[in-house]
């Protein structure tokens, strides 16, 4: 592949990737409910988030969002503010705050291609440490009720099952295609049910479930996979979109259900 071929390529994915987040920003700047961003701090370390509240007259149960390998996007602020108006506190910290020149983060750092390579860089105990804030931050929020749950998709799937080992204050994970700890000791330190969403036609991630499934269920832990045939990975986002095809759009309508019945029992 040629200079000229391989930059056009580039554009027309930069373009595919922001047409794609159209949808899901129009219908965000169009919420009702009170959204906005924090910085949480730890250490040396400021993490930008975006957070969304419920119109509820109680004190509510958190779930924090972990974003796809794509970042913060328009996409993963919706889901924060559809979990609002189902009822939650959400929060989506971006993970990639810092990264960028200048200590930016997801939207700084621009195209897809440096958002990939940053995360795929990031430190693992600096994301452990930066969602150990998180979930300390929210939960002396004065509108939550002490309860703390967390959920994330693709990459973000992966994280949330890692901080159902790494923070006991999780009440529950709920982990959308994403794999799961390889370790004993690993699940050992999950103190908090584990609920898998997985779309049917994504083997890469599928061939984990077996063995999550055996080291979970060997620690005498709570994990609950389903997946939803002909769905494909990313099929959250993918069912979403105004151009989604019926397996997708199918699974994602099912799950959220799954996810909202689920989060009741908390």
């Amino acid at each position: 592949m040629n200079r000229f071929v391989r930059l056009f390529v580039a554009a027309a994915l930069a373009a595919i990737t922001s047409q794609a987040q159209d949808w899901a920003k129009a219908r965000l700047e169009k919420s009702p409910r009170h959204l906005e961003w924090v910085k949480v701090k730890h250490g040396t370390r400021e993490v930008n988030s975006f957070i969304a509240y419920p119109e509820v007259k109680d004190k509510a149960t958190v779930v924090i969002v972990i974003h796809e390998i794509f970042g913060l996007s328009d996409w993963v602020r919706g889901v924060a503010d559809q979990l609002a108006e189902a009822g939650y506190i959400a929060i989506a910290p971006d993970l990639l705050s810092g990264t960028a020149p200048g200590g930016g983060g997801t939207a700084e750092l621009g195209d897809g291609d440096a958002v990939r390579k940053a995360i795929s860089s990031l430190p693992p105990d600096q994301v452990t440490a930066d969602l150990n804030a998180v979930v300390d931050y929210v939960a002396k929020l004065p509108a939550c009720n002490g309860k703390v749950t967390v959920g994330g998709f693709c990459w973000g799937g992966a994280q949330t099952f890692r901080l159902a080992t790494n923070n006991k204050n999780v009440k529950a994970a709920f982990a959308f295609y994403g794999t799961g700890p390889d370790k004993e000791e690993d699940i050992a330190r999950v103190s908090c049910p584990v609920y898998g969403f997985y779309g049917g036609n994504d083997e890469r991630v599928n061939a984990t479930i077996p063995k999550s499934t055996e080291l979970m269920k060997k620690a005498g832990k709570t994990y609950e996979p389903v997946t939803y045939e002909g769905a494909g990975h990313g099929f959250m986002r993918a069912g979403e979109a105004p151009d989604a095809n019926e397996p997708n759009k199918k699974a994602r309508e099912e799950a959220w259900k799954r996810l909202k019945d689920l989060l009741k029992k908390i």
